[in-house]
Protein backbone atom coordinates (compact mmCIF):
# COMPACT_ATOMS: atom_id res chain seq x y z
CA UNK A 1 0.00 0.00 0.00
CA UNK A 2 1.30 3.35 -0.89
CA UNK A 3 1.22 6.50 0.87
CA UNK A 4 2.44 9.69 1.17
CA UNK A 5 2.51 9.13 5.24
CA UNK A 6 0.10 11.12 6.44
CA UNK A 7 -0.05 9.40 9.68
CA UNK A 8 -2.30 9.55 12.40
CA UNK A 9 -0.72 12.05 15.32
CA UNK A 10 -0.61 9.96 19.04
CA UNK A 11 -3.66 12.14 20.01
CA UNK A 12 -5.97 11.19 17.15
CA UNK A 13 -4.45 7.18 17.94
CA UNK A 14 -5.40 8.35 21.64
CA UNK A 15 -8.88 8.76 20.42
CA UNK A 16 -9.25 5.29 18.30
CA UNK A 17 -8.14 3.73 21.90
CA UNK A 18 -10.48 5.88 23.84
CA UNK A 19 -13.95 5.69 21.35
CA UNK A 20 -13.51 2.12 19.44
CA UNK A 21 -13.39 4.48 15.93
CA UNK A 22 -12.06 7.43 13.79
CA UNK A 23 -13.81 9.32 11.65
CA UNK A 24 -12.21 10.58 8.15
CA UNK A 25 -15.34 13.27 7.03
CA UNK A 26 -15.50 13.49 2.96
CA UNK A 27 -12.01 12.61 2.16
CA UNK A 28 -13.11 10.28 -0.54
CA UNK A 29 -13.27 12.81 -3.81
CA UNK A 30 -16.86 13.03 -5.63
CA UNK A 31 -15.71 11.25 -8.67
CA UNK A 32 -14.49 7.88 -6.62
CA UNK A 33 -17.94 7.91 -4.79
CA UNK A 34 -20.07 8.34 -8.23
CA UNK A 35 -18.02 5.20 -9.81
CA UNK A 36 -18.52 3.58 -5.78
CA UNK A 37 -22.17 3.36 -6.39
CA UNK A 38 -22.02 1.59 -10.16
CA UNK A 39 -19.19 -0.79 -8.84
CA UNK A 40 -20.86 -1.85 -5.53
CA UNK A 41 -24.58 -2.75 -7.38
CA UNK A 42 -23.55 -5.68 -9.04
CA UNK A 43 -21.01 -6.89 -5.98
CA UNK A 44 -17.13 -7.49 -5.53
CA UNK A 45 -15.67 -10.99 -5.93
CA UNK A 46 -14.55 -12.30 -2.40
CA UNK A 47 -11.22 -12.45 -0.95
CA UNK A 48 -9.67 -15.42 0.52
CA UNK A 49 -8.84 -14.75 4.38
CA UNK A 50 -5.65 -13.14 4.93
CA UNK A 51 -4.66 -12.34 1.54
CA UNK A 52 -2.24 -9.32 1.23
CA UNK A 53 -4.10 -5.91 0.05
CA UNK A 54 -2.13 -6.00 -3.79
CA UNK A 55 -3.38 -9.54 -4.58
CA UNK A 56 -6.70 -9.10 -2.99
CA UNK A 57 -7.36 -5.65 -4.86
CA UNK A 58 -5.20 -5.83 -7.84
CA UNK A 59 -3.67 -2.53 -9.25
CA UNK A 60 -6.01 0.24 -10.76
CA UNK A 61 -9.64 -1.65 -8.82
CA UNK A 62 -11.86 0.46 -7.23
CA UNK A 63 -10.89 -0.78 -3.96
CA UNK A 64 -6.86 -0.66 -4.26
CA UNK A 65 -7.71 3.05 -5.12
CA UNK A 66 -9.68 3.81 -2.03
CA UNK A 67 -7.18 1.92 0.55
CA UNK A 68 -4.07 3.95 -1.51
CA UNK A 69 -5.96 7.27 -0.57
CA UNK A 70 -3.19 9.39 1.53
CA UNK A 71 -5.46 9.84 4.31
CA UNK A 72 -6.59 6.14 3.92
CA UNK A 73 -3.63 4.35 3.91
CA UNK A 74 -2.24 6.97 6.17
CA UNK A 75 -4.22 6.23 8.94
CA UNK A 76 -4.42 2.48 8.39
CA UNK A 77 -0.44 2.58 8.32
CA UNK A 78 -0.68 4.44 11.95
CA UNK A 79 -3.17 1.34 12.86
CA UNK A 80 -2.04 -1.85 11.36
CA UNK A 81 1.21 -1.53 9.77
CA UNK A 82 2.64 -0.70 6.31
CA UNK A 83 1.59 -4.04 5.04
CA UNK A 84 -1.81 -5.46 6.22
CA UNK A 85 -4.01 -9.04 4.74
CA UNK A 86 -7.22 -8.49 3.93
CA UNK A 87 -9.67 -10.64 6.46
CA UNK A 88 -13.01 -10.13 4.24
CA UNK A 89 -14.72 -7.25 2.21
CA UNK A 90 -18.05 -7.20 1.75
CA UNK A 91 -20.49 -4.13 0.03
CA UNK A 92 -23.77 -3.91 2.90
CA UNK A 93 -26.87 -1.86 1.12
CA UNK A 94 -29.81 -1.08 2.87
CA UNK A 95 -32.78 -1.34 0.74
CA UNK A 96 -35.03 1.60 0.53
CA UNK A 97 -38.58 1.31 3.37
CA UNK A 98 -37.24 -2.08 4.27
CA UNK A 99 -38.36 -2.24 7.48
CA UNK A 100 -35.44 -3.74 9.57
CA UNK A 101 -32.52 -3.67 11.13
CA UNK A 102 -29.26 -5.40 12.53
CA UNK A 103 -29.28 -6.48 15.82
CA UNK A 104 -26.24 -4.54 17.96
CA UNK A 105 -23.19 -6.84 18.01
CA UNK A 106 -19.69 -7.19 17.57
CA UNK A 107 -17.81 -8.73 14.59
CA UNK A 108 -16.35 -12.26 15.17
CA UNK A 109 -16.22 -14.22 18.11
CA UNK A 110 -14.94 -13.43 21.43
CA UNK A 111 -11.47 -11.96 20.58
CA UNK A 112 -9.33 -11.47 24.04
CA UNK A 113 -6.12 -10.23 22.62
CA UNK A 114 -4.74 -7.38 24.68
CA UNK A 115 -2.39 -5.63 23.08
CA UNK A 116 -3.20 -6.56 19.14
CA UNK A 117 -6.52 -5.59 17.07
CA UNK A 118 -7.74 -5.46 13.54
CA UNK A 119 -9.62 -2.41 11.89
CA UNK A 120 -12.86 -2.51 9.80
CA UNK A 121 -12.95 0.11 7.21
CA UNK A 122 -16.27 1.23 6.65
CA UNK A 123 -16.87 3.91 3.26
CA UNK A 124 -20.01 5.72 2.73
CA UNK A 125 -20.00 6.87 -0.93
CA UNK A 126 -22.97 8.79 -0.69
CA UNK A 127 -24.52 11.22 1.93
CA UNK A 128 -26.03 9.45 5.05
CA UNK A 129 -28.69 11.43 6.04
CA UNK A 130 -31.15 10.75 9.90
CA UNK A 131 -33.78 8.93 7.89
CA UNK A 132 -31.05 7.03 6.11
CA UNK A 133 -30.75 4.30 8.77
CA UNK A 134 -26.20 5.00 9.36
CA UNK A 135 -24.64 2.32 11.09
CA UNK A 136 -24.91 2.69 14.92
CA UNK A 137 -22.09 2.54 17.07
CA UNK A 138 -21.84 2.44 21.07
CA UNK A 139 -18.52 4.93 21.81
CA UNK A 140 -16.15 2.94 23.88
CA UNK A 141 -17.61 -0.45 23.79
CA UNK A 142 -14.93 -2.24 21.86
CA UNK A 143 -12.89 -3.48 25.28
CA UNK A 144 -15.80 -4.99 26.86
CA UNK A 145 -15.50 -8.54 25.63
CA UNK A 146 -18.47 -9.92 24.24
CA UNK A 147 -19.39 -12.77 21.82
CA UNK A 148 -21.05 -11.63 18.42
CA UNK A 149 -24.40 -10.93 18.98
CA UNK A 150 -24.94 -11.27 22.79
CA UNK A 151 -25.52 -7.34 23.36
CA UNK A 152 -28.44 -8.11 20.92
CA UNK A 153 -30.98 -7.76 23.13
CA UNK A 154 -29.96 -3.85 24.00
CA UNK A 155 -31.84 -1.69 22.01
CA UNK A 156 -30.92 1.57 23.40
CA UNK A 157 -27.35 2.88 25.21
CA UNK A 158 -26.77 6.18 26.33
CA UNK A 159 -24.71 8.35 23.98
CA UNK A 160 -24.94 5.71 21.13
CA UNK A 161 -24.38 7.52 17.67
CA UNK A 162 -26.00 6.57 14.59
CA UNK A 163 -23.66 7.62 11.20
CA UNK A 164 -24.79 10.88 9.60
CA UNK A 165 -22.06 12.42 7.72
CA UNK A 166 -21.09 13.45 3.83
CA UNK A 167 -20.94 11.41 1.25
CA UNK A 168 -16.98 10.23 0.80
CA UNK A 169 -16.49 9.50 4.40
CA UNK A 170 -13.97 6.51 5.80
CA UNK A 171 -14.86 5.25 9.30
CA UNK A 172 -12.19 3.04 11.17
CA UNK A 173 -13.18 1.02 13.81
CA UNK A 174 -11.44 -1.54 16.37
CA UNK A 175 -12.72 -5.02 15.50
CA UNK A 176 -14.69 -5.34 19.39
CA UNK A 177 -17.11 -2.33 18.81
CA UNK A 178 -20.42 -2.62 19.78
CA UNK A 179 -22.22 -1.32 16.13
CA UNK A 180 -25.20 -2.15 13.36
CA UNK A 181 -27.25 -1.26 10.84
CA UNK A 182 -30.12 0.91 10.97
CA UNK A 183 -33.19 0.60 9.22
CA UNK A 184 -33.42 2.76 5.93
CA UNK A 185 -36.66 4.98 6.08
CA UNK A 186 -35.70 6.81 3.31
CA UNK A 187 -36.18 6.01 -0.42
CA UNK A 188 -32.69 6.15 -1.56
CA UNK A 189 -30.58 2.59 -1.79
CA UNK A 190 -28.02 3.00 0.99
CA UNK A 191 -24.32 1.08 0.37
CA UNK A 192 -21.57 0.51 3.01
CA UNK A 193 -18.30 -0.58 1.50
CA UNK A 194 -16.72 -2.52 4.52
CA UNK A 195 -12.88 -4.10 4.96
CA UNK A 196 -11.54 -5.88 7.56
CA UNK A 197 -7.74 -5.89 8.01
CA UNK A 198 -5.50 -7.86 10.03
CA UNK A 199 -1.76 -6.39 11.48
CA UNK A 200 1.05 -8.73 9.74
CA UNK A 201 3.42 -6.64 12.53
CA UNK A 202 3.66 -5.47 15.52
CA UNK A 203 1.34 -2.40 16.40
CA UNK A 204 3.35 -0.30 18.21
CA UNK A 205 4.45 3.46 17.37
CA UNK A 206 3.24 3.13 13.65
CA UNK A 207 1.88 6.83 14.12
CA UNK A 208 3.36 9.95 13.75
CA UNK A 209 4.71 10.04 17.42
CA UNK A 210 5.82 13.50 17.31
CA UNK A 211 3.41 14.66 20.17
CA UNK A 212 3.32 11.27 22.44
CA UNK A 213 3.99 13.20 25.25
CA UNK A 214 1.29 15.92 25.10
CA UNK A 215 -1.14 16.15 27.79
CA UNK A 216 -4.63 15.91 24.95
CA UNK A 217 -2.69 12.00 25.20
CA UNK A 218 -4.14 11.21 28.53
CA UNK A 219 -7.44 13.19 28.07
CA UNK A 220 -8.64 11.13 25.27
CA UNK A 221 -7.13 8.24 26.88
CA UNK A 222 -8.91 9.28 29.73
CA UNK A 223 -12.51 10.15 28.83
CA UNK A 224 -15.70 8.50 29.81
CA UNK A 225 -19.20 8.20 28.35
CA UNK A 226 -22.56 8.18 29.42
CA UNK A 227 -23.15 4.65 28.91
CA UNK A 228 -20.64 3.47 31.72
CA UNK A 229 -21.93 2.07 35.00
CA UNK A 230 -19.73 3.91 38.14
CA UNK A 231 -17.87 0.97 39.03
CA UNK A 232 -17.28 -1.36 36.07
CA UNK A 233 -16.83 1.85 33.84
CA UNK A 234 -13.43 2.18 35.48
CA UNK A 235 -12.33 -1.03 33.97
CA UNK A 236 -12.77 -0.20 30.43
CA UNK A 237 -10.15 2.82 31.12
CA UNK A 238 -7.65 -0.20 32.78
CA UNK A 239 -8.16 -1.94 29.42
CA UNK A 240 -7.19 1.43 27.94
CA UNK A 241 -4.52 1.56 29.53
CA UNK A 242 -3.22 -2.22 28.60
CA UNK A 243 -3.42 -1.64 25.50
CA UNK A 244 -1.76 1.90 24.97
CA UNK A 245 1.11 0.67 27.19
CA UNK A 246 1.57 -1.56 24.71
CA UNK A 247 0.92 0.20 21.04
CA UNK A 248 3.17 3.04 22.58
CA UNK A 249 6.17 0.51 23.60
CA UNK A 250 5.45 2.61 27.85
CA UNK A 251 5.13 0.25 30.21
CA UNK A 252 5.10 2.71 32.90
CA UNK A 253 2.03 4.67 31.07
CA UNK A 254 -0.84 4.88 33.80
CA UNK A 255 -3.57 7.00 34.42
CA UNK A 256 -4.64 7.91 38.34
CA UNK A 257 -2.01 5.32 39.25
CA UNK A 258 -5.00 2.35 38.64
CA UNK A 259 -2.85 0.07 36.59
CA UNK A 260 0.17 0.10 38.29
CA UNK A 261 -2.04 -0.23 41.53
CA UNK A 262 -2.82 -3.41 41.26
CA UNK A 263 -0.04 -4.90 39.12
CA UNK A 264 1.99 -4.02 42.37
CA UNK A 265 4.24 -7.54 43.18
CA UNK A 266 6.91 -6.58 45.62
CA UNK A 267 9.46 -9.41 44.97
CA UNK A 268 9.79 -11.05 48.91
CA UNK A 269 12.90 -10.27 51.01
CA UNK A 270 15.00 -13.03 52.37
CA UNK A 271 15.34 -13.65 55.65
CA UNK A 272 18.97 -14.99 55.44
Amino acid sequence: MSTTRQLLSSAQVARFVAHGFLRLDGIVPRALNEEALGVFAPGLPSVPYGTPVPKAFPEGSFARRLVELPAVAGALESLVGANPTVDHHFVHTREPREGSAQPLHADALIDLRTDAFDVQLMYYPQEVTADMGGTLLVPGSHLRRTNESDTGRYQNLRGQTRLTCPAGTVVLLHHGIWHGGRRNDSDTVRHMYKIRFNPTVPQVRLWDTADLNDPVVCEELGRTFSWYEPAAGRLEIHNRVRLWRSLSADPAFDIAYWATRIANRPAQRSNA
